[in-house]
């Protein structure tokens, strides 16, 4: 006698896969955000590379750059078209959860203007910070990340670059 399934028994098991995959695809979206804010994060510590490489070469005072511009036809100094010489691919510019913004103007990230021309030494962050710690460099110019929209990311003046909530709110 052969026997197969009932139809109790498919029935049952595709119900069964109809919940797993409920609670399997909704996670792995998180992962994949979280991956990309990992990604991004990497992006921003090549950039500080990048801008030590600048430094080295500019008697370690920091670069004269516009914070960012509306899109890449404007002849004004940003980081995408001053720091591009000191790394490999200009992919770094672009954080990969930045949509459309990053392809516009060049670049996913703002540059603290503040900091123009200051030596290394003796940076000052708005006559509050000193610490290099605590005085950005480089920030997400939107909350890109889904899944942290009250966190963008942060490159310090040290070096170190991490998911922190927003220096100023919308």
């Amino acid at each position: 006698m052969k026997r197969g399934f009932s139809l109790i028994e498919l029935l049952a098991s595709i119900a069964v896969i109809a919940v797993l995959t409920a609670i399997i695809v909704p996670s792995m979206s998180v992962v994949r955000a979280r991956a990309d804010s990992v990604n991004c994060l990497g992006n921003l510590r090549s950039l500080g590379v990048a801008l030590s490489s600048y430094l080295a070469e500019n008697q370690m005072k920091m670069p004269e750059l516009e914070a960012a511009r509306a899109d890449k036809s404007e002849d004004v100094p940003v980081i995408d078209n001053t720091l591009d010489a000191y790394l490999s691919s200009p992919k770094v510019f672009l954080c990969p959860s930045d949509g459309e913004e990053g392809k516009v103007t060049g670049t996913s990230y703002y540059w603290n203007s503040t900091l123009n021309g200051q030596p290394l030494a003796s940076l000052n962050f708005l006559a509050l910070f000193s610490d290099h710690t605590k005085i950005p460099v480089l920030v997400d110019k939107e909350g890109w990340h889904k899944k942290t929209k009250e966190k963008v990311n942060h490159l310090f003046a040290d070096g170190h670059a991490t998911n922190e909530l927003r220096l100023f709110s919308e």
